[in-house]
């Protein structure tokens, strides 16, 4: 069975969506390679790369919602003083 382009070619939300997982990915990469560099340049360089990607996922993230394509519901006050409330716990439990 041959296949036509419309079967082989990414619709714009499928395009989107993959954008945003593959920088996702690069960032877990980024990450890992900071808190594993050993020399100050380096890190530099990884740091300076993670946040250009970081931004590129944002902007990716920023076109999904204004299209639709990705839903976002916001967070109810209870539930963020609740979140607020387990990080000041163990916070404070750092600090001591």
């Amino acid at each position: 069975m041959k296949q036509s382009k419309k079967d082989t070619t990414l619709n714009e939300k499928d395009a989107l969506q993959d954008l945003l997982e593959a920088e996702k990915m690069l960032l877990s990469y980024y990450n890992a390679a900071v808190i594993e560099g050993s020399c100050k340049p380096f890190r530099k360089e990884i740091f300076k790369n993670y946040t250009s990607s970081a931004e590129t996922q944002f902007t990716v993230f920023e076109q999904m919602l204004a299209r639709g394509y990705y839903d976002v519901q916001p967070a109810e006050s209870k539930m963020i003083e609740q979140k607020k409330n387990v990080f000041s716990k163990v916070l404070k439990q750092l600090d001591a």
